[in-house]
């Protein structure tokens, strides 16, 4: 991956595993925006964007996505879906629908076009599997870590957190199976896999760092 021209840099994750996090200092420490599955969904579904819709308002102006940042109130810098999402509404499920995925797909590619950014989630993997300069993660962790964490952070119990995780896990497979017809779990379509209890989640990002150098 060449850091002198735009690059994106894909990071899928299993829930708990820390993956968005290290997302997010990834793309501090690089100094590019942070997109995530949650904001993507939230502007296609608070815009009612469709792939159509995407490519009228590509048609009107050719740096749309700049426009378009400009009229969603998305500053420049790390992208925080969170702080969108006070303003769109809850995180959406992982569920979603053919127009939404091509919509979403669509919105990615203006994304990668117009600036250097990282993005986490929504088949990212699969979307830029020929962007000429993409780099490809996954994060994973063993379950007991992965429950600990999510149990931690929700503040219930380990029960609890492992039928979250179950559910989001078959929801997450099912959904990359739909449209990219591979598993998520097929490390063929990663350049970096990382065990996240193996180290800090900053540690992995400055590995990643490293990596690119």
């Amino acid at each position: 991956m060449n850091r002198k021209e735009k690059f994106v840099i894909s990071i899928n994750r299993e829930l708990g595993s820390g993956g968005r996090t290290i997302g997010e200092i990834l793309a501090h420490k690089l100094g590019v925006s942070f997109y995530d599955k949650a904001l993507i969904k939230a502007l296609v579904e608070r815009y009612n964007l469709t792939a159509e819709e995407i490519e009228k308002m590509k048609g009107r102006e050719i740096r749309w996505w700049e426009g378009f940042k400009r009229v969603a109130g998305i500053g420049a810098g790390l992208v925080d879906s969170r702080s969108c999402l006070t303003k769109y509404g809850k995180e959406p499920d992982v569920l979603t629908t053919e127009n939404m995925f091509k919509a979403e797909t669509e919105i990615l590619h203006e994304i990668a076009e117009e600036e250097s950014c990282v993005i986490a989630g929504r088949c990212s993997f699969f979307v830029f599997r020929n962007h000429p300069n993409h780099l490809s993660v996954l994060i994973q962790a063993p379950m007991a870590y992965r429950v600990a964490r999510v149990a931690a952070k929700k503040n219930i119990s380990e029960d609890e957190a492992r039928k979250i995780i179950e559910k989001v896990d078959k929801m997450r497979e099912n959904y990359v199976k739909r449209y990219t017809g591979t598993s998520r779990y097929e490390t063929r379509n990663y350049d970096l896999v990382f065990n996240s209890s193996a180290r800090t989640e900053e540690e992995i990002a400055n590995q990643i760092l490293m990596y690119i150098e």
